[in-house]
């Protein structure tokens, strides 16, 4: 498939309504407003494409970010070219995705890790925090989780809102995996207050992390 193909498949599978509920997101106009379990069908009949992923990746619009991150091949990209897809995002759904799909498959992925918890970069910042929260949840103990708790409670408040979400994140799972700094992760959450108000459907989880990691504690009997 071409990449004029691609993109003409995604305009066809656009719609007003998705278009009008990514921007609510936060997301620009360059976009079809694909619902994505149409993108991952779309993605699915194509296969594997790394070169036409790069082509996609390069126009900026949102939908067809989302078929490249899918189409993609993680080990073929330098960790330079990685860097610079994560700085260039501008939609956080996408940046969740590329986080999701593509970075925690890269073998320089907590090289980039360390270099994004010290940008100012909102975007890749959002990355770097991310990524630790996976590495809190599936490595606790490769992760200097006190040192994370002060950077957490003297920055989380007043962040960029990009970065505050994957905070947050990385404050539950230190919470809800690491029992030693659960009642201190608890008590940060509270003392800050970041998404204690967030709006939550029926049968959701708060994000508000001492909501989260009780609840999530819990489960785990």
């Amino acid at each position: 498939m071409t990449l004029d193909q691609a993109l003409a498949e995604l305009e066809a599978l656009g719609s007003e309504r998705v278009r009008a509920q990514n921007v609510s997101w936060g997301a620009s106009d360059n976009q079809y407003g694909v619902k994505l379990g149409d993108i991952r069908k779309v993605a699915k009949a194509i296969k594997s494409n790394h070169d036409l992923a790069l082509e996609l990746w390069q126009t900026g619009n949102h939908d067809a970010r989302f078929l490249a991150i899918l189409l993609l091949k993680p080990k073929k990209l330098t960790a330079d070219q990685l860097d610079h897809m994560v700085r260039s995002v501008t939609f956080t759904r996408v940046s969740d995705w590329l986080n999701a799909y593509v970075i925690k498959k890269h073998p320089a992925k907590d090289t980039l890790r360390q270099t994004w918890l010290t940008t100012d970069h909102p975007m890749a910042a959002r990355a770097g925090w991310e990524q630790t929260a996976l590495v809190i949840a599936k490595t606790p103990e490769a992760i200097d989780s006190a040192a994370l708790l002060d950077r957490i409670e003297a920055d989380m408040a007043d962040a960029d809102p990009i970065v505050q979400w994957t905070m947050n994140h990385c404050l539950a799972e230190i919470g809800i995996h690491l029992a030693e700094h659960r009642e201190r992760a608890i008590a940060v959450g509270e003392a800050l207050g970041v998404f204690r108000d967030y709006p939550v459907s029926k049968g959701c989880t708060s994000p508000f992390a001492p909501i989260w990691i009780e609840e999530m504690v819990s489960r785990q009997g």
